[in-house]
This record gives structure tokens, C-alpha cells and sequence, in this order.
């Protein structure tokens, strides 16, 4: 059983109903320590100490990840502009609370560039074809799960299952570096927050698509 002074909450990095969520958990419950779904560079670029990426960025990423790296901020951006919130919003606002309220943050993702360079290197030639093929078919016709998704709200949880599950089948190698071992990651280290803090009350902020595995791998099934 997970412990009872964890909790966890699946986000959307662009919903407005997560960040309603987040303040409201940690401004009524005000928890001990507040761990996010993301590593110190990323943690600087959300509070606005570090520009964007760089050209200079290449040399620790390479130019697949940077490439890569470019292209999906650029999906996130877009998706944001379209329900007005910026992506990682309910995470500011976590980070925020935080210094208001003297609570501790915890940040437990893998260093982006390591996922990026883990990424470029296992990406198959065959992944690369079907990424083509499937923007060539949703320019003509709308993914069926993606017309069910509301922006502005969480997806319901079997949608997420069924997406990472898509995700598995059709890019098991992006699956694996950008789902599976960041899941496993992350769990450690929410473990070894627990392990050095056993009384104190945990608030875990991470994508839904991530939370039922890591309940899972706290849970230890």
C-alpha cells in the first residue's frame, strides 16, 4: 500500500481545471513538501531564471534533441495559446504557493538533457515513419481520442490509458524513455523523500498520463 501521507494529482500541463486543482489542495491542506514533475533546468526556465533553449544547447543535447526538444515546446505553446494558460502553469503556481506558505520543494524528473539524449539514441527509423504517417493522417482526420479531450480539463482516466497505451504500441522506444523510465525515476525518488521525511505529508504534482504507474511502483505491484 502506498503511503497514506502521499498524495498524488495527474495534471495536464495546460488545463486550467489542474491549476484550480493544485492551488486548492495545497492552500487548503498546506503539505510538508511539494514534489514536481521536473528537474532544476526546467525548474529555471519555469520561474524565469534561464532563457529558452539555446543553439549552445546542442553540445549537451545533440541536434536530434534539440530538434525534438524545439518541436515540443512548440505543440505545447500552441495548445496552450488555444485555452489561454501557459504549459506548466499549474506547476508555477505550486512553486508560488510554495514560497508563500514556507513549504518545501522537491524536484524529482530525470535532467532533461539526459531524457533528450536517451531519446535520440533509441528513436527507431521505423518510429520516425509512423510519426509521419500519423501527421499526414490526422491533417485529413481528427484522432478519435483526441476529439474526446477537453484542453482546459484533465482527461478522464481511461482516455489517458488508452493514449499511453497508443503511445506504447506505435512508439514503444519513446515510450520507454519518456514514459516508462521517467516513471521509475520519479518513484524513487518520491520513495526516498518518504524515507527521509516519514512524518511529513507529500504532495505529488505529475502528468496524469504518468500517475497510475507511479501508484503503482510506490505501491510496490
Amino acid at each position: 500500500m502506498m503511503n497514506k501521507n502521499i498524495t498524488i494529482i495527474g495534471t495536464s500541463h495546460i488545463a486550467i481545471e489542474s491549476i484550480k486543482e493544485v492551488k486548492q489542495f495545497i492552500t487548503d491542506n498546506k503539505p510538508d513538501i511539494i514534489a514536481i514533475e521536473l528537474d532544476h533546468k526546467r525548474f529555471k526556465g519555469l520561474i524565469g531564471k534561464r532563457q529558452k533553449m539555446r543553439f549552445s544547447d546542442i553540445k549537451d543535447i545533440g541536434i536530434k534533441g534539440f530538434v525534438l526538444n524545439l518541436i515540443g515546446s512548440y505543440i505545447e505553446k500552441k495548445l496552450g495559446k488555444i485555452v489561454g494558460v501557459s504549459p506548466g502553469s499549474e506547476m508555477k503556481i505550486a512553486i508560488q504557493l510554495a514560497k508563500k506558505y514556507k513549504l518545501k520543494v522537491a524536484l524529482i524528473d530525470q535532467d532533461i538533457s539526459i531524457t533528450l539524449k536517451k531519446l535520440t539514441r533509441s528513436i527507431t527509423l521505423k518510429e520516425k515513419l509512423t510519426f509521419i504517417k500519423d501527421i499526414i493522417k490526422n491533417i485529413f482526420k481528427r484522432d478519435p481520442l483526441a476529439a474526446k479531450i477537453d484542453l482546459r480539463k484533465v482527461p478522464p482516466q481511461d482516455i489517458v490509458e488508452k493514449m499511453v497505451e497508443k503511445v506504447k504500441k506505435s512508439y514503444p522506444s519513446i515510450h520507454k524513455v519518456l514514459i516508462d523510465e521517467r516513471n521509475s525515476i520519479m518513484s524513487n525518488k518520491i520513495k526516498k523523500l518518504a524515507e527521509m521525511h516519514p512524518n511529513a505529508r507529500i504532495l505529488v504534482i505529475i502528468g496524469a498520463g504518468h500517475k497510475n504507474e507511479v501508484i503503482k511502483l510506490l505501491s510496490g505491484n
